[in-house]
């Protein structure tokens, strides 16, 4: 195949794919890499924050907005999972469910 027909079916397919819906609430496939893009960046910042279990949390995305669910052995961990998220480029809002648990 020769690199110009490769490019345009490269092509082809983005624009192809672009217009699909991805799930349920969710607009397109541009969306979607956003929100993954999101819960990447949340995830990282977890993980470099001393007070913040990224392993014990559990980061969701759609539309810009992250929910936090899991279980925290404090109040405060509780909180700064919140602020650490509302730091994130381009989060609408967040949602912190998590619980906290003591530590058994």
């Amino acid at each position: 195949m020769s690199p110009f027909a490769a490019t345009v079916m490269a092509v082809s397919l983005l624009f192809g794919a672009a217009g699909c819906a991805v799930t349920s609430g969710q607009s397109t496939v541009g969306q979607y890499v956003d929100d993954a893009t999101i819960t990447t960046r949340v995830k990282a910042r977890m993980a470099k924050d001393p007070k913040v279990s990224a392993m014990r949390l559990n980061v969701d995305t759609l539309n810009g907005v992250v929910q936090l669910s899991g279980f925290a052995t404090s109040e405060a961990e509780r909180v700064e999972a919140g602020r650490l998220v509302r730091e994130v480029p381009d989060v609408k809002d967040v949602r912190n469910n998590i619980v906290v648990r003591a530590p058994q």
